[in-house]
């Protein structure tokens, strides 16, 4: 390999990675195409791709994450997990490391796609920062990544198709102005949305309903998490957003012909929404532009955080770099489900330009 970069690529909710037998059947990065990872590290780039809990929480994905990495037993943190009612300590990758080698020198980027690129976040603020609250908690036992002073390990962050400030495909169901099951979709997408909404919910364990990722794409909720992620001065950060409706004469924006089938109705939803959230958070139409699960607007960067267009010629860090709408689906990027998407000239010429840097 080229050098001591390792490429960690975060699957998104409902998702998989290595670790899991799905991944050997359908891989998630590439999926129809054949597995992304095998053509990344053919070209000579060392590329990884993560498990983490399918519908965890961001900070559950982020501890899982951590540990995978450092070849260690997942650690969520003493205050965490009593609060959210779950065991603190989960799965053991002792001896079975995503990585080959986990040191000082080691130098992560880390591309998120969908909720990926929130765990992905906020792994890079844990590593930099540790946690308040998990060193008051009085664990004898503090993980190192709560401790924090590892913030140098991360070079770079890629955001991918991200509900970085939330989704309304959450939100619009729980406002009250709004009435989802008004909106025109075909007459076909009912079965296919039944099952994008089986894919998309938790199932609580016992612990606190709001340790899921449901919870976290909440845009109150995600915007909370903003202010708790910060934007690191030597990180090189891009995102990816993707587009896939057209906007309509009467304002709205519909889902173009060759969408994933079971998002279709999804995107109709989101296209025709405008409101607010319950803690006032004005959704107007510029949050209509979809890629069928994710609002285009949310995907560019985290609001408040400093973001431009990507300039080739001038990319420095600290700042998003916010690369052109992606002309696809929510899961194009993966390589798609029913319509193939070819991506690997995509991934190679965004490794190629980050290696450069």
């Amino acid at each position: 390999m080229k050098n001591m970069i390792r490429y960690i690529f975060v699957h998104g909710l409902s998702g998989w990675g290595s670790y899991d037998n799905a991944y050997r059947r359908m891989p998630y990065w590439g999926m129809r195409g054949g597995d992304l990872m095998q053509f990344l590290r053919r070209q000579g780039f060392a590329c990884y791709a993560a498990s983490v809990a399918p519908a965890g929480s961001a900070w559950d994905r982020a501890c899982e994450l951590y540990a995978q990495l450092s070849g260690t037993k997942v650690d969520y943190g003493e205050a965490h997990s009593s609060k959210n009612r779950h065991a603190r300590f989960g799965k053991d990758y002792s001896g079975n490391p995503l990585i080959p080698e986990w040191g000082s020198e080691t130098r992560l980027v880390l591309l998120g796609h969908s909720f990926g690129g929130v765990t992905a976040r906020l792994l890079s603020e844990l590593l930099a920062n540790g946690d308040p609250e998990e060193r008051a908690s009085g664990a004898d036992d503090l993980s190192p990544l709560f401790a924090g002073g590892m913030g140098d390990r991360v070079s770079s962050i890629v955001t991918l198709a991200a509900p970085t400030n939330g989704t309304t495909a959450y939100d619009l169901f729980s406002d009250t102005s709004f009435q989802p099951e008004q909106v025109r979709t075909p007459w076909w997408t009912r079965p296919f949305a039944a099952m994008m909404s089986k894919g998309t919910k938790g199932k609580p364990d016992g612990r606190d309903e709001r340790d899921f990722a449901g919870y976290d794409m909440h845009i109150d909720r995600a915007l909370e998490l903003n202010r708790q992620i910060s934007t690191l001065p030597h990180v090189y950060y891009f995102s990816v957003p993707c587009s896939y409706t057209s906007l309509q004469a009467d304002g709205t924006h519909r889902p173009k012909r060759k969408m994933e089938p079971h998002m279709v109705k999804m995107s109709c939803q989101i296209g025709a929404y405008a409101g607010k959230t319950q803690a006032g958070t004005v959704i107007d139409s510029t949050w209509r532009e979809n890629d069928g699960l994710v609002n285009t607007v949310s995907a560019v960067a985290p609001m408040g955080a400093p973001f431009r267009q990507l300039d080739r010629a001038c990319i420095v860090p600290g700042i998003w770099n916010v690369l052109p709408a992606y002309d696809g689906d929510h899961m194009a990027l993966q390589g798609g489900l029913v319509r193939k998407h070819d991506i690997r000239g995509f991934y190679l010429d965004l490794l190629n330009m980050i290696d450069a840097l």
